[in-house]
């Protein structure tokens, strides 16, 4: 696609080359001016003509060559034309006047026409040269994104920049990745915006479940009315739509989809229908009264999760949003599936998921099947017939209303209460067991812990005593040996002195050996002892007093008998 369009609505892409100057000299202006056939369909609403393809008086498309080569061109058009030039003929100096540095261009107002010097350089003033008529008006950069002066227009824009333009005829086109320079003799080209395309400031999002769509940007342009006031009216529209999101645009009775990328609308009978993701979306949809069979009303809160596959289809039933078309369907489902059921049915299930589905035993389990098989299948049959893929479906809440359900509820609240209350009586009985449980297993364990403990004692005791009785064992043991090896030192001893003494042969020796040991004898008796000569009279006195002693007991004994 090209980068710039006509009163269209274009899609980003690359710029066409500019056709070449016929080989008879004329001007392209000269050359009869054809308006260029569009192809265009009801399926494609964008452009297949470039705005800067088409042959324009005094429209210079600037090239690789740059805005000085782009000047001298529009100049040698002017001059062809029989119109003035601008470019400037006066030659530039070093060393007085108005300075044009490198990279910049000189301007002048030469009578209310544009003079432009492009050679850098000082230019004095007057009256060094001519400058009659003449205004110094400043200088501009030769890579500024727009320049206007006099009637000139200079517009260059980088990769990521839109220009949006108004020429003479007031067509709005846009300009991407290029530039162009123009002369309007009647009329002026106005540059209405210079738009970043990457950082739109307007954000769009799902107005149901929030996520961004994408972001917009309207560029507007003032138009003076017949009554004289200003007014502003949008001439373009941008859109940046992230990836997995898409747009729906509108011409009459035609609708085509955008997809991701960056994209503008200049066509004003092309408008955008709207925003989409194509990604999975997920919300809670409360649903209206629902009547069941037995008159109860019923509100159901809905889990929807679903994803967009096909957004033509939706926008030609005529909804804005995906949520829209689920809720009607969704709403119509609910309502023919409970006015077949009754109250005590549903009051029962609490909610349907992947993991409370049961086995179809329960009797009053009907209205969580007829979710399962009808309600799914049904929605997701009418789900496909708007694009919509239907991924899940859950019955997250229910409210009954009424005076029956008023007396359910409390009848189904105290019953919950018992079950609570049996729930808490068998925790308490639990944790009863538990701690009586735990207090046996406490007195097991000090019970093996007193009987280890008496073992040891009872072991420590018998050790204690065979200890003590082999220690009386060896003591007597040793006593004895120290006994027999006294008694054999002695009994060697005497044999020793008794071989000693008999081996003393000197009678003297003898007899001072004799005396020695009765001193020995004597000293053995104690201080205290009393000795009776036995030899002499003493003797004799002390036989006459044993003589005396034993008549006197003989007399006692014969007079008692």
């Amino acid at each position: 696609m090209s980068s710039v369009g006509d009163g269209t609505t274009v899609v980003d892409g690359h710029v066409t080359t500019v056709h070449s100057a016929t080989g008879n000299g004329k001007a392209r202006f000269e050359e009869p001016f054809n308006k260029p056939e569009r192809a265009t369909s009801a399926a494609n609403f964008s452009a297949m003509v470039d705005y800067m393809e088409v042959e324009r008086p005094f429209f210079v498309k600037i090239g690789k060559d740059g805005l000085i080569a782009a000047l001298q061109k529009l100049d040698r058009q002017l001059r062809n034309a029989g119109r003035v030039h601008i470019l400037s003929q006066k030659n530039p100096t070093d060393w007085i006047g108005k300075e044009v540095n490198p990279g910049q261009i000189g301007l002048i107002n030469h009578g209310g026409l544009p003079k432009i010097l492009t050679r850098a350089g000082r230019y004095p003033g007057m009256p060094l040269r001519n400058w009659w008529a003449r205004k110094w008006a400043g200088t501009c950069g030769l890579s500024d994104t727009v320049i206007e002066f006099g009637g000139l227009t200079v517009v260059q824009v980088s990769q990521n920049q839109a220009a949006v333009v108004s020429d003479p005829q007031n067509h709005v086109f846009v300009l991407k990745n290029s530039g162009f320079v123009a002369y309007a003799i009647e009329g002026t080209y106005n540059v209405l915006s210079i738009v970043d395309q990457t950082h739109l400031p307007n954000i769009i999002k799902d107005p149901i479940t929030h996520v961004v769509l994408g972001w917009s940007h309207e560029v507007t342009m003032k138009s003076r009315t017949g009554t004289g006031t200003k007014q502003d009216y949008v001439v373009a529209l941008f859109l940046n739509i992230p990836a997995n999101n898409c747009a729906i645009l509108q011409r009459g009775d035609d609708l085509e989809l955008l997809p991701a990328g960056q994209h503008y609308i200049t066509s004003p009978n092309v408008t955008l229908r709207g925003m989409f993701t194509l990604g999975e979306n997920q919300i809670e949809m409360p649903t209206k009264d629902i009547f069941t069979r037995d008159q109860v009303p019923v509100s159901l809160t809905i889990y929807l999760k679903w994803q967009l596959t096909e957004p033509l289809k939706l926008t030609t039933h005529g909804y804005n949003t995906p949520y829209d078309a689920l809720r009607d369907k969704t709403q119509s489902i609910l309502t023919q599936i409970v006015a077949h059921l009754d109250y005590s049915s549903m009051v029962k299930q609490r909610s349907l998921g992947p993991d409370n589905l049961d086995d179809g035993t329960d009797a009053s389990s009907a209205f969580l099947d007829a979710l399962r098989t009808r309600a799914m299948d049904d929605l997701h049959l009418a789900a496909l017939e708007y694009g919509i893929v239907m991924k899940d479906l859950a019955v997250i809440d229910r409210q009954f209303k009424g005076d029956v359900a008023a007396t359910m509820d409390k009848l189904t609240t105290r019953a919950l209460q018992a079950q609570v209350e049996a729930a808490n009586v068998d925790r308490e009985n639990s944790n009863r067991i538990k701690q009586e449980e735990g207090a046996l297993a406490v007195a097991r364990i000090k019970a093996q812990s007193q009987n280890t403990k008496s073992d040891a004692e009872a072991y420590s005791v018998v050790a204690a005593a065979q200890a003590q009785a082999k220690k009386l064992q060896i003591e007597a043991e040793a006593q004895a040996k120290a006994t027999r090896l006294a008694a054999e030192a002695e009994a060697e001893a005497v044999r020793l002195r008794a071989a000693a003494d008999a081996a003393v042969i000197d009678q003297f020796a003898r007899e001072m050996e004799l005396r020695r040991t009765e001193v020995s004898r004597v000293r053995a008796f104690g201080s205290k002892t009393v000795f009776v000569p036995t030899d002499g009279l003493g003797s004799q006195l002390g036989g006459s007093m044993a003589a005396g002693m034993a008549a006197g007991l003989g007399a006692r004994e014969v007079a008692g008998a």
